[in-house]
């Protein structure tokens, strides 16, 4: 049986940069701060007030994001909903458990319980566009988004499914920047901006003016022998963060493919658990407009870049590394 191909229809985001727009690829917003949090729309233009009171920020911007992209491809419900987080409704956890300390255990609100769930997510958005069909959520760390869209690849091509939205969402309070700055994975000096992700696509097997193809998705336990992608990437796009042990990840990986121009996206978005979903999102756009400006380039080069595939390359810990090969249509 030929599997079938798979592609983008439509990709936005809520970041540090401007909210459901792509003017990042043009006027980008420099983050300076080491601890930076997203750049919100206004939630008035997308729900009730009523409705907005009921939700924490991380929901409003993964339903926000989820709206987008089905009002753009018209695919109000889609086969399956997957999402991809780290430390879900991180946010509504922490107000809880205040709570908690502060009340013990007779007078609690059950609702920020109820939406502290990683699941909650794909939940609310299978609720408000009244779908049905398969529902997953993922949580693996900085591999999350990957593992969603991995998710969505194989039963798309196995024809289970025709459409899959899949989505990307992760928080950042200050308490939590706190915690990783100690740890080190934030907030260090020559570190990216510890930053949020919210970003949403949805992939079909009917290409209907889509922004890219995908044409590979793969998972790997250790490091992966990326010779079979000889060839057929124009650029590598690289999750480099300023952490000497991360980035020595990404250059030996770099160096299985040498010659291939190198791009990066974090110092734009910042570092989150789910920082891949606005990478790939980074990506569908740039295919889209067939080139790379040139401040995305990190191989010392300046000029623009043209591009026409782009192998996306991620990591958790330097152990599960994600590759994940991208065209244009």
């Amino acid at each position: 049986m030929k599997a079938n191909k798979i592609y983008i229809q439509a990709a936005a985001q809520i970041s540090a940069q401007q909210p459901l727009s792509e003017s990042w690829m043009t006027s980008p917003v420099t983050l300076e701060e080491p601890y930076v949090r997203s750049c919100d729309p206004n939630f008035k233009e997308w729900f009730s007030v009523l409705e907005a009171r009921r939700m924490g920020k991380l929901m409003k911007r993964a339903l926000v994001t989820a709206l987008k992209v089905m009002k753009d491809t018209a695919i109000e419900q889609p086969d399956a909903i997957i999402t991809g987080t780290g430390l879900g409704c991180i946010e509504n956890t922490e107000l809880f458990l205040d709570q908690l300390c502060r009340e013990g255990e007779e007078m609690l609100k059950p609702t920020y319980f109820m939406q502290s769930t990683h699941n909650t997510i794909s939940s609310l958005i299978a609720i408000k566009g009244r779908c049905h069909g398969y529902n997953s959520t993922y949580s693996h760390k900085s591999v999350s988004f990957d593992s969603a869209l991995w998710d969505a690849f194989l039963q798309l091509q196995l024809g289970d499914i025709s459409t899959a939205l899949v989505t990307g969402n992760d928080e950042m309070t200050p308490s939590y920047f706190r915690i990783l700055q100690r740890t080190g994975f934030v907030g260090q000096p020559g570190q990216v901006a510890a930053s949020e992700a919210s970003a949403a696509m949805m992939l079909t097997c009917v290409p209907q003016q889509p922004l890219c193809e995908v044409q590979s998705v793969q998972l790997s336990l250790g490091t992966p022998q990326l010779e079979m992608f000889a060839g057929q990437a124009d650029a590598l796009m690289m999750g480099y963060n300023g952490t000497p042990a991360n980035d020595h990840v990404y250059a030996q990986l770099a160096a299985q493919l040498p010659g291939i121009p190198q791009l990066h996206y974090k110092h734009l978005f910042g570092e989150s658990y789910t920082a891949s979903a606005l990478g790939i999102y980074a990506c569908s756009h740039l295919l889209h407009a067939g080139q790379a400006p040139a401040f995305l380039r990190c191989d010392g080069e300046e000029a623009p870049l043209d591009v026409r595939r782009i192998l996306f390359i991620n990591h958790s810990d330097g152990n599960n590394v994600s590759c994940i090969l991208l065209r244009s249509v």
